[in-house]
């Protein structure tokens, strides 16, 4: 197939499925940025912690949090891993760590308004009191039947991460979730 045959276009995970406001809250779509899965070498925690803080300002997060802020910020991803949200690594990282470009694997959706931690309660076994899970604090958990990822941006803000090929699914349960939630409010 000759080049020009090529019509590919980008679309992010949740095109066409977000935003979605129902009652109080909102679920939309974060907008594309770069995605990096950081797992430092052996004996490289300290050389990379100070290598994050040079070159993005921020320092390794530590079990169940995140560092950093909106643009900028790395998740506890897992036991010896972080995720670096919104810029490209800077390539001193490499020294220190493994990176893995995860920019189009997952799906990021912004869930807020007030009524947002009862949505949630719907879909993850966490205890997402204010606090238990306070402001930056991140679990890898269940999302409904998916395994994903949690994290309180404020009070009444969460950031959700799932695979990508779920966008659909975790649309379709938050939507339901929302609608319960709101339907509660109105009794």
């Amino acid at each position: 197939m000759a080049e020009s045959e090529l019509n590919l276009i980008a679309t992010p995970p949740c095109a066409g499925l977000l935003p979605l406001s129902i009652g109080t809250v909102t679920a939309s779509e974060e907008p594309s940025c770069a995605l990096t899965s950081i797992a430092p070498y052996r004996g490289q925690d300290g050389a990379l912690s100070d290598a994050l803080k040079k070159a993005h300002g921020m320092a390794w997060p530590k079990p169940g949090r995140m560092t950093g802020k909106a643009g900028a910020r790395a998740l506890w991803f897992g036991q010896g891993q972080a995720l670096l949200v919104g810029p490209a690594p800077d390539a001193e990282l490499a020294r220190n760590a493994a990176l893995t470009d995860q920019s189009d694997a997952w799906a990021m959706v912004r869930l807020s308004g007030a009524g947002a931690q009862d949505v949630l309660a719907r879909l993850t076994p966490l205890d997402l009191r204010r606090g238990s899970f306070k402001r930056g604090h991140t679990a890898r958990t269940e999302i409904a039947h998916m395994m994903g990822s949690l994290t309180r941006l404020g009070e009444e803000a969460f950031l959700i991460l799932v695979f990508r090929s779920m966008a659909a699914t975790l649309a379709h349960d938050l939507e339901t979730a929302m609608q319960s939630v709101a339907a509660r409010k109105r009794l």
